[in-house]
């Protein structure tokens, strides 16, 4: 089944820049096609030369709007977050890249799996997991194990997954989720500090976990997840900055973000991470 979007719908959007800006973890490119994992289904994407994007699923068109956020109003958030030189420079080279709605309980152990790691070794650890815990789709293909399946997993067939210091906090963060200590889905109906103050009640779950959590599965658009790239950018483009004078450690920069950007700095957060990794920034913006 092939379901080609119109225009309309793919407004503001560009498919290798969402899918390519480290967010998400089960997608991978080869040649022009993104082949990826989500509700159990396999899918492969391409953005056309004209804008419009195929995609090959059995999944319905309503997934694909909800996933990418093209109910975004992408323009206006941009337009609320470009206060400055180095921001302006981060939109304008990556245009069209959206937040993707993912599940939150894969969401919350992939970060989980990510604390200290390269991109590639969180998604070879969140493969083994899905190959030892998943259900085969088809062939090299699993879905992402639900938290019973891991909850009632034995350690030392979790530790195969490689997992290293996280696999009891992995088991642990599933045991609390399947007897529903913590319901996911209501943290989505929480204030922002309050479902980030549950999520870091979970062993393994610190401020930037939790952060991203919260933006990429949650809708807290007003999250801004500090990680070493963020941390290291803020303090060079924004050193002079005036709401960054009193620290610059993860915390106080997140809340510098919260402040500075608004209610968006989520996106904000994203389009600087990827500006970041590009390398191509030079001159520091003085607030």
């Amino acid at each position: 089944m092939v379901i080609t979007m119109s225009d309309f719908f793919w407004k503001d959007f560009n498919l290798d820049h969402t899918l390519g800006c480290g967010q998400v973890f089960r997608w991978d490119k080869k040649d022009d096609v993104w082949t990826g994992v989500a509700e159990g289904e396999i899918i492969h994407a391409i953005q056309q030369k004209d804008g419009s994007v195929l995609i090959d699923s059995h999944l319905p068109a309503e997934f694909f709007i909800n996933y990418f956020r093209i109910d975004d109003d992408l323009c206006h958030i941009l337009q609320k977050i470009n206060k400055d030189p180095c921001i302006n420079k981060a939109i304008n080279d990556f245009y069209g890249l959206r937040l993707i709605r993912q599940d939150p309980w894969e969401c919350l152990i992939s970060y989980m799996l990510a604390t200290a790691s390269s991109i590639p070794t969180i998604k070879k650890r969140i493969s083994n997991l899905c190959s030892m815990f998943g259900n085969e789709i088809t062939d090299g293909y699993f879905s992402f194990p639900e938290p019973s399946d891991i909850a009632n997993a034995c350690i030392s067939d979790l530790q195969e997954c490689k997992l290293g210091f996280r696999t009891q906090r992995i088991k642990n963060a599933a045991e609390i989720v399947n007897r529903g200590n913590i319901d996911l889905e209501s943290l989505q109906k929480m204030e922002y500090y309050d479902a980030r103050k549950k999520l870091m009640s979970i062993e393994g779950v610190g401020e930037k976990v939790a952060d991203c959590v919260l933006l990429f599965s949650m809708d807290k658009l007003e999250s801004f997840p500090v990680d070493t790239h963020i941390k290291k950018i803020v303090e060079y483009m924004y050193c002079d900055n005036t709401l960054l004078q009193n620290g610059k450690n993860y915390h106080k920069i997140g809340e510098w973000g919260r402040e500075y950007f608004g209610n968006y700095c989520g996106y904000a957060q994203e389009y600087l991470y990827m500006l970041k990794r590009s390398g191509n920034y030079q001159s520091r913006y003085t607030c």
